[in-house]
């Protein structure tokens, strides 16, 4: 059979290289629109519902919210793992499926489920589902900074949130914008408890005045003068005047009792859960543009910035938007040094099948049938949604080597077919069929078990499977098409291209002897490899292991772990102090620090979590003989705070490990158990032991139950004695 489509390709030339040139074409289209990143996306197929309770404690936000929700989700088809956290005023409930769950499915069955428990929820927690994003969807992040001090942080947060917000969600592949730091402007109704005393006005009363007094409605329509006019009636609220007027009810003496005689009515933030500051230079309001589920990250991040450059004409004197996160800085340097080194490859196959052949059009049957065998690769990754990634590319570097086999060993046995029938016009086309029909079925056989070579790769699962099944995939494809290729294209090339071999007969008169040599002595030969397997055994044993090679993203991110209770106050203080020291680093161009939540679903951090990023100015502005590692050894010697437990991670990775593990750092431990305080203790205990552990850069034990609380707990007999109930 193998024979019968070599001889096909040979008597129809034409046909196969059409086919070659369509092939090349679609190739080059696929590659052009395959989706590129950096690493594939491990993260897990999830959604998340939020849930604001707003003014809530975190035990009052679990009782009533997160576990009804958590207990509902548990029953979702296809879900495998459902996880509740409870803060302050929020509860976050993360569904993970399985890995061949479909997102959109996945949303429709969760939205199913939570219109059965949101009758159960109190009225004014609002759940919400987060974005149809994976957890690595964090592609950009963004400041507003005003040097003039025009705008103040009220002003810059609106601007964000009415604006920007906005206009970048148009953008393709763009799922949400989260807004972060600033204030939210408000209307604040502070009453005074001595004034409601005197009035015998209850809060309920001003609550619902308030809530009564800021409406609108229609009224039908009526009929004046044949024409129709339809009835509308205006009470919103639009300034602190209109507050101030609300009627609370009438006094004794007959007089309108207003909302400014029991309160005073001003403006003031919004309480937040979220602060952003930059360089430590002062708080700034920003955003976090998060990327849709299945979308290609660089393309996103071109139309976000290409977005913002169309925009930054319109935005207020003085307001300048500053990048503080791109992903595109090591997608493309990632991918350019995978692409160069590919380039590298190809160039040495080339010269080394160009010196043994010692005829350059000879080895011109490798310069086109090896990329016409990646190009074929990428139709298959680009209709299969596979990303062109660090280890997709990875497959067809793996791959590039033994592509060109089948060619070199068809190539040689047609030298040996010339060396004893010499090429004609007449006689070409009859020895290279003949010369292929020899090696064809063997050569083709040997490509289809390497290509084979990787299936027990497809049988790996959940992040192992996601890492390494697209290097396996375009490895497999790559080798295909190679085997292919190598029965209906070489086999043509061959009788366009191949002339005389001079240095590869004297190669084989220098190696031949070599090869008796060692074919007449086996028992030296084997105990010669015996020996060298044993000598790498031990370093072997020595060697570490990891899932991952480290990456270096270019980026960093400083988290830092604070000890529980802290205030908003303390937390900007200890956020700005941390960014300042960052700065005095030569080698940082910009510290955007984050601490608490921003307002996304995919970001339940609580106040006590820092979240630094920071950029480097490019490698040929650093310090001489600085590395990496020499910069993050001098930002932990700088950057000393009490309290701080410091932490240097790189972005990408830490927010896989954490929404797959829900710990922060490489290596953590886990401690179950029914009791709060027992857990805090036996955290404490290992915090101890694991600091004196060789390696150990820190270890800190979150404090689980460290939280601060002023209870109130009303005296039922009491309160009853005066007509009163708890909701009073």
């Amino acid at each position: 059979m193998i024979n019968t489509v070599i001889h096909w390709s040979l008597h129809n030339r034409f046909f196969v290289l059409l086919a070659t040139l369509i092939l090349t074409g679609w190739g080059l289209y696929s590659l052009k629109e395959t989706p590129i990143d950096a690493i594939p996306d491990l993260s897990d197929v999830q959604v998340i519902v939020k849930t604001s309770y707003p003014g809530q404690a975190p035990q009052v936000v679990e009782d009533q919210v997160t576990y009804p929700l958590t207990t509902a989700m548990l029953s979702v088809p296809g879900a495998k793992t459902v996880r509740g956290y409870s803060f302050f005023g929020d509860s976050f409930v993360y569904v993970i499926f399985d890995d061949d769950t479909d997102l959109y499915w996945a949303r429709s069955r969760v939205l199913e489920y939570l219109s059965q428990v949101a009758g159960q929820l109190p009225a004014s927690a609002k759940p919400e589902l987060g974005p149809d994003a994976t957890g690595v969807g964090w592609v950009f992040a963004y400041a507003l900074v005003d040097r003039s001090g025009n705008n103040d942080l009220v002003g810059l947060r609106s601007l964000q949130d009415w604006f920007l917000k906005f206009e970048l969600q148009t953008v393709p592949g763009v799922s949400e914008v989260a807004s972060v730091g600033g204030m939210i402007k408000q209307y604040q109704v502070v009453v005074d408890p001595n004034r409601l005393r005197a009035h015998d006005i209850t809060l309920q009363r001003i609550q619902v005045a308030i809530n009564r007094g800021n409406k609108e409605a229609g009224a039908s329509v009526i009929e004046l003068a044949e024409a129709e006019y339809m009835v509308r009636v205006t009470g919103y609220l639009t300034n602190a005047d209109d507050l101030r007027q609300i009627p609370l009810g009438v006094n004794v003496n007959g007089k309108p009792l207003l909302l400014k005689d029991v309160a005073d009515i001003r403006l003031g933030p919004k309480m937040r859960r979220g602060i952003a500051e930059l360089n430590g230079e002062g708080e700034v309001a920003g955003g976090i543009v998060v990327m849709r589920f299945g979308e290609n990250a660089l393309a996103t991040i071109e139309g976000v910035k290409q977005r913002l450059r169309e925009i930054e004409p319109s935005l207020p004197d003085g307001v300048e938007i500053v990048p503080t996160y791109d992903r595109s800085t090591l997608i493309n340097n990632a991918v350019d040094n995978l692409y160069i080194k590919l380039v590298e490859e190809f160039l040495v196959v080339i010269l080394i099948c160009a010196a043994f052949l010692f005829h350059l059009r000879s080895s011109l049957v490798v310069i086109v049938s090896l990329p016409v065998g990646i190009l074929a690769a990428f139709v298959v990754m680009h209709y299969q949604g596979i990303n062109a990634n660090i280890m997709s590319l990875g497959g067809i570097a793996i791959a590039i080597g033994a592509m060109v086999d089948g060619a070199i060993v068809m190539i040689e046995n047609v030298h040996k077919h010339i060396e004893k029938t010499p090429l004609t016009a007449e006689n070409r086309w009859s020895v290279m069929a003949q010369a292929a029909g020899e090696v064809g079925a063997p050569l083709f056989f040997s490509l289809m078990i390497i290509t084979v070579s990787f299936l027990p790769v497809f049988t790996l699962e959940a992040q192992e499977g996601k890492l390494f099944a697209p290097l396996a995939f375009t490895k497999t494809y790559a080798m295909a098409a190679a085997a292919g290729l190598a029965i209906t294209l070489v086999p043509v090339l061959m009788g366009y291209f191949i002339r005389g071999n001079p240095l590869n007969r004297m190669l084989i008169a220098i190696y031949s002897p070599v090869i008796r040599w060692a074919l007449h002595r086996p028992a030296i030969m084997i105990i010669g490899g015996l020996v060298v397997l044993m000598i790498g055994l031990w370093p072997a044993n020595k060697l570490g292991s990891e899932f991952m090679p480290p990456l270096n993203e270019g980026d960093l991110m400083y988290m830092p772990t604070t000890y529980p209770g802290i205030s908003i106050g303390k937390a900007r203080q200890i956020l700005q102090q941390t960014d300042k020291m960052i700065a005095t680093v030569p080698e940082v161009a910009t510290v955007f620090g984050k601490i608490g939540r921003a307002e996304t679903a995919t970001d339940p951090a609580p106040l006590t979590m820092i979240e630094t990023f920071i950029q480097f100015k490019p490698r040929d502005q650093w310090r001489p003989d600085m590395t990496p590692d020499k910069v993050r050894k001098e930002l932990e010697r700088i950057v000393k705070l009490p309290g701080l437990t410091n932490a240097w991670v790189m972005p990408i990775k830490t927010r896989i490990d954490m929404l797959s593990t829900g710990i922060k750092t490489p290596v953590g431990i886990k401690v179950a158990g029914a009791d709060l305080a027992v857990i805090e203790s036996i955290g404490q205990q290992l915090e101890t032991i694991l600091n004196k552990v060789p390696g150990t850069a820190s270890a800190f034990s979150e404090r689980v139950a460290g939280g601060r609380y002023i209870k109130v707990d009303i005296q039922r007999d009491t309160a009853a004695r005066f007509g009163l109930n708890i909701e009073d």
